[in-house]
Order: C-alpha cells, then structure tokens, then sequence
C-alpha cells in the first residue's frame, strides 16, 4: 500500500511539477522562488496525500496561496524600506503607474485574483476552477470578464500616464 502511494506520488510529482513551478515562475519573476513554492505545494500536498481527491488543484491553489503571501510579505518590506528611508527622493516615481500585469493580478480583489490566476496562469479549464473555489461555472466567467475590464482599464490608465 505504501509503495504504490509513494508511486502514484513521484509520478504525479514527475508530471505537475515542472509546470506549477514554471506558472510560479510566471508570477514571482524570479526562478528560485518559484521552485520553493512549488516544492512547499507538494510538500502540503503530500501532508493530505491521502484526504486530497483532486491532486492538481490543490497543488495550484495551495502554490496561489503562497504566491499571495510572498506578494504581501515583499509589499510589507518595500514598505518597511520606505519608512526607513529618510530621504523621499529615493522613492520611485508613481508605482501604481507600472503597467506590470503580474502586479495589475495581484492588486485584483481576492474574488477575482483567485480564478484568474487558476485559469489564465495554471490554464485550468472553467470548469476546473468552479469547482476548486466552490462557485458556480457561470460566476466563474463573469468574476473572469470583471477581472478582464479591470486589468483593461487599469491598463489604459497606466499607459495614458507614461505617454
């Protein structure tokens, strides 16, 4: 029994890992970060092995959910510099006009943030995703649309503000 968990573990292992640590990748911008979270998700993953009836999801929102605590954790130290930096013009200009994607995503609301990283970045199909956040398919689409017309105009805005 244990030699067929651990099995069906390194296969899985084998097949996921490469791609939850390349979509981490996508959204961290830096590689070692990205294996430590996908490592941290199979490590949870293997924690529940035997309560967990959907592998692959749990892995891609577990590794969310720590993506979404390395954001907060580098917003708080960039915060933290700044209260520590005396002089202002050490500041960037204007950070909320970075047109970054990745930041656009992670400033989402939770509700949005959530589906878009599942089915834009993991390419979980809606359906997928539905069920991973417990909501409905058709509330799955319009949290998607929203999410789309607010990195739209959030978009527009930031490259109205460079030009």
């Amino acid at each position: 029994m244990k030699r067929s968990r651990e099995k069906a573990a390194a296969e899985l292992f084998a097949v996921l890992y490469p791609r939850l640590a390349g979509w981490c990748r996508r959204l961290v911008d830096d590689d070692e970060t990205a294996h430590e979270i996908a490592s941290e998700a199979f490590t949870r993953l293997w924690a529940r092995w035997t309560s967990v009836s959907e592998p692959r999801g749990f892995l891609y929102v577990t590794a969310a959910n720590i993506v979404r605590d390395h954001w907060r954790r580098l917003e708080r130290e960039r915060r933290a510099m700044r209260r520590a930096t005396v002089e202002a013009s050490v500041l960037p200009p204007a950070e909320q006009s970075d047109p970054s994607v990745r930041l656009l995503v992670q400033a989402l609301p939770e509700r949005l943030r959530v589906p878009t990283l599942l089915h834009y970045y993991a390419d979980l199909p809606i359906r997928e995703v539905a069920v991973l956040t417990g909501r409905k398919e058709g509330t799955v689409k319009a949290d998607l649309h929203a999410a789309r017309e607010l990195l739209r105009a959030h978009l527009r805005r930031s490259l109205d503000h460079i030009q």
